[in-house]
């Protein structure tokens, strides 16, 4: 990811959502093949038999990975890393929507394999299906979000993942009554919500730009594009650590209200499911500060 920003200008997009989709591809297959594993050798032997795939399967991609640059073209100075972007106003709001969303985002990963069995009564293997849905939907989301990141603004990008995201909670989610509603859901959740990383090349470019005025080849010495994508996965990361125990919290609260639910939030699950879309909605915020003139 570090070199991306040096191969693609036009396209930059496009080439992180395939990069990124990735992740959601890796999520369909892994989860399957160490499940397999652990039920056959057991953890300690697992985890090595991993280490050794990831060995194995890693060390040709650094054959062929490598910068555009070459490294005796670009000094023998001492690279200078310019975190000013952290104060500039563009990338707090952005950062802000993007840990607002981070905080509901992982939860359907988490509690729809657990809502399945206890709510709609699925099986271990159809409940877990669940994941491996939004794990296929997501892949498709960030490479498609990749695509409309290089011709849309970021902010309409952002609204366009914020929509699907907030109407699939609220009206796939809250009313998934049936094993085939919540299915319909992973699709729909995983492809929007799972795109919202995809706009990640975007709010880098305009923090850049916003800071320099243009992109200029020599951007990516005075600041950095990847660092600022860098701090992104980084605010990602705090709304998940903070959305665990938060989310149960929720859950706890609301199951002894929640179980007389018939139509919507069934199971206890309605704070959740609220709060997933409140912070999916949140996400979108940027869009607002957009026609508010706070960003550009």
């Amino acid at each position: 990811m570090a070199w991306l920003e040096e191969w693609f200008v036009q396209r930059r997009g496009l080439a992180f959502g395939v990069m990124w989709s990735g992740t959601g591809t890796g999520g369909i297959a892994i989860p399957l093949v160490l499940e397999s594993l652990l039920q056959k050798y057991g953890f300690r032997t697992t985890l090595r038999i991993w280490a050794v795939s990831l060995l194995v399967l890693s060390t040709p991609a650094f054959f062929f990975v490598k910068p555009r640059i070459p490294a005796s073209s670009i000094g023998s100075g001492r690279l200078r890393i310019n975190l000013g972007f952290v104060y500039d106003r563009t990338f707090v709001l952005y950062q802000a929507a993007n840990i607002v969303e981070s905080l509901g985002y992982f939860l359907p990963t988490i509690y729809l394999p657990h809502y399945a069995r206890s709510v709609l009564k699925a099986s271990p293997f159809l409940a877990a299906f669940t994941v491996l849905l939004i794990n296929v939907s997501n892949a498709a989301g960030i490479f498609l979000m990749g695509i409309l990141a290089d011709r849309w603004h970021i902010t309409t990008c952002i609204l366009v993942s914020t929509i699907g995201a907030v109407l699939a909670t609220f009206f796939l989610w809250g009313f998934a009554g049936q094993l085939a509603i919540l299915y319909v859901f992973c699709v729909v959740y995983g492809l929007f919500a799972g795109s919202y990383v995809g706009t990640w090349p975007g709010v880098s470019r305009q923090v850049v730009t916003n800071r320099i005025g243009h992109e200029s080849s020599t951007s990516g010495r005075s600041f950095d594009p990847t660092m600022v994508t860098g701090f992104l996965i980084a605010g990602r990361g705090i709304g998940n650590i903070i959305s665990g125990p938060l989310s149960e919290a929720l859950l706890k609260a609301s199951t002894t209200q929640g179980q007389s639910a018939k139509t919507w939030g069934l199971g206890g699950y309605g704070a959740v499911i609220v709060f997933t879309g409140v912070t999916a909605l949140g996400g979108g915020s940027s869009y607002v500060w957009k026609k508010l003139g706070w960003l550009l």
